[in-house]
């Protein structure tokens, strides 16, 4: 039961911003409450993000204002915010590739020694004893981030925030890379720092997992909070219905099933590990894709989906076996030639390898095709501009805007976390991909935006591409393909029809489990 007596040690007044014209918060009132975890649910746009930067001292609101203790606040910069007691967990990582793990966590407030020089020792024993809490024991201080995978910066960027000592932490969609068993284990760290009276303010897409975690339930519509409740009298049904206001959730399994020719094929194909160990990421796998057809690999974080993609693509070494595209030998070829004979690759990181952040939507776009468009050594604009919008509406990118021409000079971080993948997937489509590789396409994104993104997958395989695609959800892998392979350990281990298969046996074929962790049960 939730303890509504427990001390307000935030509480947000009246907090509206505003870019321009654009409304992101209107006037929203809520506590946040010690050793409690406030969930805070709502679409991509909703103002989730907005209010955390408020909380955190990263944005000032534009009207209404901050209490801390009861008194009235207002926070300088995130260092401010940091030493008063607030520190946030970005939902997009916030890592500096080049550095340490150490220098990572220490970075801006490097511990010195009494001669004024950095304490590299007591950085590296702290470093340490945060990655050994958050089980990750082979990881090294001194191992540069670059190295890690998406989950293990993750695991970073929530180390780093562990390391401020915080009263009030901020939670933006911290297990979107994580795999099930670091989520057990931050939900782990979440019962020892609620236990010691530190408030969490939490926001996540998973939603079961969310509600698994909350004591209290907000849910943001359009800028504005629509309904706040006690954990004890929210379910699923109720957190869809108040943040969307419609039916989600189509499953597509049912489509159609003629197919046609095969667009890749892989034969007892071995991937390496481009480090230069012997350890082989991709074990002798084999496979078919048709024109028309989706087909899911699902899997636990590890299971070599990632690095099956990337090889594919050309960016992994092929140590063993054959990959065929359109009737082509794949090896030897350049990425850009694989992208010119019909391959496409969404990857899983889209801030890092999916956009170009300095860009705007339109520039975003056009960038995959930009050559195509050049005629007498000059970009054919008018041409450019014709593409890029059918794309716009083709793939239903949102922007806060009141006119297609000033959607595409939009700055493509203005854009929901829902948005810039769709950006992502509409620079893809640009180059009139037959096969489609979308690895974990709904990473970090609402419910909403997750059934469009599904849509549109379905829509071009309708159309005649073939589409692979790589999940961790396993409601997505039931609900999203014609025919869904599980991989474990680099291997496919097994292949299962989604309109017969039971969720269980999907689930165990990976060792794995996919139960919501429940607060203080074991």
């Amino acid at each position: 039961m939730t303890d509504n007596s427990a001390a307000v040690v935030l509480r947000a007044v009246g907090i509206a911003k505003y870019y321009g014209g654009v409304k992101a918060l209107r006037g929203v009132d809520f506590d946040v409450r010690s050793g409690q975890v406030t969930v805070l649910f709502g679409e991509n746009g909703a103002g989730k993000s907005t209010l955390m930067k408020i909380l955190a001292g990263i944005e000032e609101p534009t009207a209404g204002h901050l209490e801390l203790d009861g008194e009235r606040i207002e926070f300088a910069s995130i260092d401010d915010a940091v030493e008063r007691g607030i520190s946030i967990i970005h939902q997009e990582l916030n890592l500096y590739p080049n550095l340490s793990v150490r220098d990572n966590i220490f970075v801006g407030r490097e511990l010195r020694s009494w001669l004024g020089q950095i304490d590299y020792a007591r950085e590296n024993e702290i470093t340490r004893e945060l990655m050994t809490r958050l089980e990750q024991h082979d990881v090294e201080p001194t191992t540069m981030v670059r190295d890690l995978t998406i989950g293990q910066q993750q695991i970073v960027e929530i180390a780093r925030a562990l390391a401020t000592d915080a009263r009030i932490l901020i939670m933006d969609e911290p297990t979107s890379a994580l795999s099930r068993s670091e989520v057990e284990v931050l939900f782990s760290v979440i019962n020892e720092l609620t236990g010691r009276g530190v408030a969490i303010v939490y926001i996540s897409h998973h939603l079961e997992e969310a509600i698994s975690v909350a004591d209290h339930g907000i849910v943001f519509r359009d800028g504005r909070l629509v309904a706040a409740e006690t954990a004890d009298k929210i379910d699923l049904a109720w957190v869809v219905a108040k943040m969307v206001g419609r039916k989600v959730g189509r499953d597509f399994k049912g489509g159609p099933r003629r197919f046609g020719d095969v667009q890749l094929s892989i034969e007892n194909l071995s991937v390496g590990d481009p480090l230069g160990s012997s350890r082989l990421l991709v074990d002798n796998v084999s496979l078919e894709v048709r024109a028309g057809e989706v087909v899911c690999l699902y899997g636990l974080m590890g299971a070599g989906r990632t690095e099956l993609m990337e090889a594919l693509v050309g960016r992994m070494p092929v140590v063993g076996g054959r990959a065929v595209l359109n009737g082509e030998e794949l090896a030897g070829m350049s990425v850009r030639a694989r992208m010119v004979k019909g391959m496409g690759l969404v990857p899983e990181d889209r801030q890092r390898d999916g956009l170009v952040q300095l860009l705007s939507v339109g520039s975003n776009l056009s960038l995959s095709t930009i050559f195509t468009l050049v005629r007498r050594m000059l970009i054919a604009r008018d041409r450019e501009r014709e593409e890029i919008e059918e794309m716009i509406e083709s793939v239903r990118i949102r922007a806060a805007a009141d006119d297609m021409k000033t959607a595409i000079q939009l700055p493509v971080t203005s854009l929901s976390g829902g948005n810039q993948q769709k950006v992502v997937i509409g620079k893809v489509l640009m180059t009139s991909p037959t096969l489609l590789l979308l690895d974990e396409p709904t990473r970090g994104i609402d419910v909403g935006a997750k059934d469009e993104i599904f849509n549109v997958m379905f829509y071009l395989a309708a159309k005649g591409l073939a589409v692979l695609f790589a999940t961790s959800e396993i409601g997505e892998a039931m609900a999203a393909c014609h025919r869904l392979i599980v991989m474990s350990r680099g291997q496919f281990v097994a292949e299962f029809d989604p309109r017969t298969a039971a969720r269980d046996d999907v689930v165990a074929a990976t060792g794995g489990s996919t139960a919501p962790v429940r607060r203080g049960v074991a």
